[in-house]
């Protein structure tokens, strides 16, 4: 069936997102899901979303899973996590990303995939993600999950976000197997993304490409240039109608 704009209730009441249609306002044929970083909500991808101004492209912008008690946090700005638990790294002083994805692989794996394949009529291809942080782990837990296995979705842009630690030291069961591009961005001196993170990642999947920013840290592009490759692996993948014959699609 032809795939159309997600609504809200295609989903789970229990989910809190923004879904921002294409600039056009015509019936999508991609479908980006943004996936915050540790701390944050969906409000800050939602303005993203619209900032990156995709043709043909539906964006769908979703809260972490669970709260980050303010105990935590030191502040009543409420935050939220994709992870199962709330774990902190001693040795850093600070909330460790790594907390179990078991959660994420069911919400967005069984619900979310769900809906925009079986009700909205998009399929793995079409479907795009972008995590920042423990999101982009989130997004590389869903896709090389075994429920895809096979599948090649559209692709993963992730920024300082590794595979999780469960997928990097699962074995030898799907090396190299998963065949969604993915695009990892990092800091020249990130703690998340080094050199043993992208060689785990690039054993997991067989088109990679890192991209290693000239800033230190592992914060959201700022400029043009930090934005360019982003840009250029959703110009690469993205599926268009534009110069095509009526009716078709290019892919």
């Amino acid at each position: 069936m032809p795939s159309r704009l997600p609504t809200k209730s295609d989903f789970s009441p229990n989910l809190t997102l923004d879904i921002i249609p294409p600039p056009s306002g015509s019936n999508p044929i991609n479908i980006l899901i943004l996936l915050h970083g540790l701390g944050d909500t969906q409000s800050s991808f939602s303005t993203l979303a619209r900032n990156l101004n995709l043709s043909e492209t539906a964006c769908v912008s979703i809260r972490g899973l669970n709260p980050i008690p303010p105990i935590f946090t030191g502040s009543d700005v409420p935050a939220f996590h994709w992870g199962d638990d709330v774990l902190v790294d001693e040795r850093r002083g600070e909330i460790d990303p790594d907390a179990g994805f078991e959660m994420v692989g069911s919400v967005l794996g069984g619900g979310v995939l769900k809906a925009l394949t079986e009700t909205c009529g998009f399929r793995a291809r079409e479907v795009f993600f972008l995590g920042f942080g423990q999101g982009g782990m989130a997004a590389l837990r869903v896709v090389t999950s075994k429920a895809f296995k096979g599948e090649e979705f559209g692709g993963v842009i992730s920024i300082g976000g590794r595979l999780p630690g469960s997928e990097a030291e699962g074995g030898s069961e799907g090396k190299g197997n998963c065949r969604t591009p993915v695009l990892l961005c990092g800091g020249s001196r990130s703690s998340q993304i080094t050199r043993s993170a992208v060689d785990a990642v690039k054993a997991r999947f067989t088109d990679v490409e890192y991209v290693k920013w000239e800033k230190g840290d592992d914060s959201m592009p700022r400029n043009r240039e930090e934005m360019l490759p982003l840009m250029k692996f959703l110009a690469r993948r993205l599926r268009s109608r534009a110069g095509v014959p009526e009716g078709a699609v290019e892919v």
